[in-house]
């Protein structure tokens, strides 16, 4: 256990070094290049450390003070949290008897989500390329979930957290449970935090799709899971739909009064 709270102490002393050392350098130099990039250093870091002495986690930022600096602390923490079960399975002192019937599960849940998301990513980009016929992608893996990037993103953090129950001394490991914040604060932002994922998605910005193929847009819509691939989506009861498979009331598109006037079909009086 004090192994495994020294390894967690100085991943977090990493992430604060480098986390500091990138507010410096955009605040000198005013620029926001480096946003992505320092978290991926801080994750190659981190990665590197957990393989030497069991550790990884990671960074980034924003303009003034505040532009730059709390961007870069909220990154970091996130990077951190979301690498909380590697970081537990690299600074655990217990000796490895081989892989459980879990640790086999979660293996190949996480190899068939990263996998997943590259699918999703390649065949929607060939869509673009392509012309992006029929207005939204439906192709592939599109025609099973409305959002299979973020649903393999999410599926690979529940299986780091699966793979890491191993690694602790069973169901009432507090550390393991800890590392649950991972799944769940990945969960949050791609369904919670405007601006990202499923939120940037929907709402507001379907407009585009209903303006212009209401009716496809509308079917695809009922019968297309939001993230969970599946056929027979339109026979799920909208209770279920609004609460376990995530599809809320507020992805929906909810037109202006202006927007409603403007699509509604004139009547003979306003001719």
């Amino acid at each position: 256990m004090y192994q495994e709270l020294g390894i967690l102490g100085i991943s977090a002393a990493i992430t604060g070094g480098i986390q500091l050392s990138g507010f410096l350098v955009a605040y000198w130099l005013q620029t926001e290049k480096f946003y992505d990039v320092l978290g991926g250093i801080n994750f190659l870091v981190l990665g590197i450390y957990s393989a030497i002495d069991g550790q990884y986690e990671g960074g980034d930022w924003s303009d003034n003070t505040r532009k730059h600096g709390e961007p870069m602390n909220a990154e970091g923490i996130w990077v951190f949290c979301i690498s909380l079960p590697v970081i537990f399975i690299n600074s655990t002192d217990r000796d490895f008897d081989g892989l459980s019937v879990l640790d086999y599960i979660c293996v190949v849940a996480f190899a068939f989500a990263v996998v997943f998301e590259i699918t999703a990513d390649v065949q929607k980009s060939v869509w673009v390329k392509a012309g992006r016929e029929g207005g939204f992608c439906q192709v592939g893996v599109w025609n099973f979930s409305r959002h299979p990037n973020y649903f393999a993103e999410m599926l690979q953090w529940w299986a780091a957290w699966g793979l890491a129950f191993g690694s602790g001394s069973g169901w009432s490991d507090v550390q393991w449970w800890i590392s649950i914040l991972s799944p769940i604060i990945t969960m949050n932002i791609l369904l919670n935090t405007n601006g990202t994922g499923v939120p940037n998605a929907n709402g507001k910005n379907l407009k585009r799709y209903y303006d212009n193929f209401p009716v496809e847009y509308k079917k695809y819509r009922m019968e297309t899971s939001i993230l969970i691939p599946m056929i027979g989506y339109k026979h799920v009861p909208m209770f279920l739909k609004r609460t376990i498979f995530f599809d809320f009331a507020r992805f929906e598109y909810k037109p202006t009064d202006d927007e409603g006037s403007e699509n509604k079909p004139k009547s003979s009086s306003d001719n």
